[in-house]
């Protein structure tokens, strides 16, 4: 029954895969704006925070668009188990972001 369990996971890797490669741009701002947070004087620290946040949920968006994307191509049963494999997959790799 492995099979059926990870049934989706080679395709979710390559997935998350290309959008590390599509989107290194965005995943390099997220990298930017967090070292600018870490990195923020006690006065600037909430704004530099809201930032970071702010790129964070654009990486989120971009995720969750791939993930609907191709589970709009799907019965609703087999979506369902793609949805819960990509979010599972994308927390590991991208933990900082909440998906």
């Amino acid at each position: 029954m492995s099979f059926r369990r990870d049934r989706f996971g080679d395709l979710v890797r390559r997935q998350l895969d290309l959008f590390a490669e599509d989107e290194s741009t965005l995943l390099q701002e997220a990298d930017e704006a967090e070292r600018a947070y870490d990195g923020a004087d006690r006065d600037e620290a909430e704004e530099a925070y809201g930032d970071f946040q702010l790129v964070l949920e654009s990486v989120a968006e971009r995720l969750e668009e791939v993930r609907d994307t191709y589970a709009r191509t799907l019965d609703d049963g087999a979506a369902a188990a793609y949805e819960q494999a990509f979010d599972r997959a994308a927390r590991k790799r991208f933990p900082r972001v909440r998906i």
